[in-house]
Parts: C-alpha cells; sequence; structure tokens
C-alpha cells in the first residue's frame, strides 16, 4: 500500500512539473459555469514566470507533506516509545505478539498524549492566528515551531547537544534560542535512543533472570533437549500480567517525559 501511494505521490510530482497549468478562464465567459473547462493543461514553453513559481510551489508543498509525518514523528517521543514496547515484546520471548500495528498505534495515541499540552500551544499560538489572518505564515512557523524546541531541548543530553553544535562549528550561541533546529533535532533523536535502550536494558533483566533460572533448573533435573524457552516464556508472561507489566512500563514511559 505504501509503495502504491509512493509511487502516485511522484506521478503527481512529475506531472505538476512538467505540465504548467494555467489560471481559471475568465468568468466572462461560457466555460466559466463548468470549473473543468477553466483549467488547460498544455505541453510547452512559458514567458509567465508567475506560472514557473506556482508549479514550484506545488511540487515543494507536495514534498512536505509527504514529509510531514516523518518529520512530526522524529521531533516527538514516539521513538523511544516504539523502541520500548518492541523491547519489551522481545523481552517477553514474544515475536509478533503483539503485532506491529498494535504497537504502532499505541505510540501514536501515547505520543498525543504526552504531546498534548505542546499541541494545544500549537493551535492557541500559531494555528489559530495563522487562520485569523492576525499574523503571516513565517511567523506562524516560528511560533509552531518554539513548543516543539522547548520539548526536544527539554528531552536532550548536554552532551549530544554539544557534540553537534562542535560538529556544526557552532560556538557563539549564548542562549538556547540561537541554537538552530537543524542541531537540536539530531541531538534529541541520539537522546532518545540512548533513553530508550537504557529503559529497555531495564526491562529486559528480570526477565533474563527467569530464563537463567528455567534453564539451570532444565539442567539439574537432566532434561537438556527440553528448550528452556518453552518453560521460561509461559512464565515470563504469567508474571508480567500478574505484576501489572504494562501499566508499569506505560506509566514509567509517561513520566520519563516529564
Amino acid at each position: 500500500m505504501l509503495k502504491k501511494l509512493s509511487i502516485a505521490l511522484l506521478i503527481v510530482i512529475l506531472v505538476v512539473a512538467v505540465f504548467p497549468i494555467s489560471a481559471l478562464a475568465d468568468p466572462t465567459d461560457d466555460s466559466a459555469s463548468d470549473p473543468l473547462k477553466g483549467i488547460d493543461i498544455s505541453i510547452g514553453t512559458t514567458d509567465n514566470p508567475d506560472s514557473m513559481a506556482s508549479s514550484l510551489q506545488i511540487i515543494v508543498l507536495l514534498t512536505i507533506l509527504a514529509l510531514l509525518p516523518s518529520l512530526l514523528i522524529m521531533m516527538t517521543g514516539f521513538v523511544r516509545i516504539l523502541i520500548v514496547l518492541g523491547l519489551t515484546r522481545n523481552a517477553l520471548g514474544l515475536q509478533q505478539t503483539p503485532p506491529n500495528q498494535v504497537i504502532i498505534g499505541l505510540a501514536l495515541f501515547l505520543t498525543l498524549f504526552i504531546m498534548g499540552p505542546a499541541l494545544e500551544t500549537i493551535y492557541e499560538d500559531a494555528w489559530q492566528p495563522y487562520v485569523n489572518g492576525e499574523i503571516g505564515q513565517e511567523e506562524a512557523m516560528e511560533l509552531g515551531m518554539a513548543p516543539l524546541r522547548d520539548f526536544m531541548v527539554k528531552q536532550t543530553y548536554q552532551s549530544d547537544l554539544s557534540m553537534f553544535m562542535d560538529i556544526a562549528q557552532i560556538n557563539s550561541a549564548t542562549t538556547l534560542d540561537d541554537i538552530p533546529t537543524r542541531v537540536i533535532i539530531p541531538a534529541f533523536l541520539i537522546s532518545e535512543l540512548k533513553r530508550a535502550f537504557q529503559i529497555g536494558f531495564l526491562i529486559f533483566l528480570p526477565f533474563l533472570i527467569i530464563d537463567m533460572l528455567v534453564a539451570s533448573v532444565l539442567m539439574s533435573m537432566g532434561m537438556m533437549m527440553l528448550p528452556p524457552v518453552m518453560i521460561s516464556m509461559p512464565l515470563k508472561i504469567m508474571i508480567f500480567v500478574l505484576a501489572g507489566g504494562w501499566q508499569l512500563v506505560i506509566s514509567t514511559l509517561v513520566k520519563s517525559f516529564a
């Protein structure tokens, strides 16, 4: 499905790039009553720079729309949540349970829950004034990025931020507002990966102890031909459920963003 959508988007971009779209016909014309007759698609050159500018703007807009979900995911807590949930499933010894769709859906809803205050700020300070015509597009983008920047900086390790600042050769930044977003985003992602693996390591430890105990008991009983995973996996699932494992994992994830 994703491959088909990508191919369709590529076809749309090529059509927009090759075929310049003219403006609607004159309202006084008879063809103005039919919107489809007012659009002229032709192949050729044009001396009107506005047509070329409009085509380029459409191409840029389609590209941004295609990349926007990935960009927003990379600037939220989705990465940490998804990795921790995946590691929890692996620690239980389950390969496809819960399925990937459930894991991704849970990660998305938890991300919306965690990013709720930031999204409300973006809506009130950037989107609503922009829709009402009170601010321009550039100012709306700056106001919309401010809550995301604050969130990312708060969740970023100072060492990771300093590393990318050194790579970008930025030494004159005195405040966080002076740090470009292109530096904050990769530093935030590295910090998210680090925190996710730290939480995953702590989740793996009790399950590893259960595996070791089961393997030792089977070895002492002389059952060397019986795979330990056949005994340990039901025990891990039972202990995980009785201990309220999902509540503990989810609460730990949510509190880690505080």
